[in-house]
């Protein structure tokens, strides 16, 4: 009997589809962009969880990173204190927060789970602020609760808590990495 063989194919989100049959032509047209592979395209999402209650509660870091393992779908990685700080009671190596790297398949995953899900689900939302870009393209959203996206069980939340969530691009400025978020549907303030 010979074994079939399949490949495993990465299956991407509608909003990869899109990007390749829509946003790249109108991001070569719209910045004279000649070569397609200079086209500005989304690298990776790193999401940011800033904890320093894990200093005194120990079981805060534990509820969070599982939390934040069920909206991203990836385990996150405990970030440490590179030095200490008295008068924050800080030691070097302390647990302070937790990062979580998405590139791929998850990261499409998440990024449409966030823009027709989680986003829309903020009370009086009015678009993301333009101002969370660095000048090389890259942007960063600040969210002030985990409670939006909605395969997050109530029960598992045991106090709300923000995080950032940082759209890494290839982009070269802000111009065109505002166009490529833009093309993708991330809605920007008006």
């Amino acid at each position: 009997m010979q074994k079939v063989r399949t490949k495993n194919k990465l299956m991407k989100s509608y909003i990869f589809d899109q990007y390749r049959k829509e946003i790249i032509p109108k991001l070569q047209h719209q910045f004279g962009i000649e070569n397609p592979m200079a086209i500005p395209q989304l690298m990776k999402i790193v999401i940011n969880c800033g904890l320093g209650e894990a200093l005194t509660d120990k079981k805060a870091m534990e509820k969070m990173r599982t939390q934040l393992q069920i909206m991203c779908g990836q385990r996150p990685v405990v970030t440490k204190a590179k030095k200490a700080i008295s008068s924050f009671k800080l030691r070097e190596g302390d647990p302070i927060g937790l990062k979580v790297t998405l590139r791929k398949k998850r990261m499409w995953d998440f990024f449409t789970r966030l823009i027709c899900v989680a986003l829309p689900r903020v009370h009086d939302f009015r678009g993301v602020p333009k101002n969370g870009f660095d000048g090389k393209g890259n942007y960063t959203l600040g969210l002030s609760e985990q409670t939006v996206f909605p395969e997050l069980d109530f029960d598992l939340v045991d106090r709300v808590r923000g995080f950032e969530i940082t759209f890494v691009t290839t982009a070269k400025t802000n111009d065109e990495g505002r166009g490529l978020l833009e093309g993708l549907g991330v809605p920007f303030e008006k």
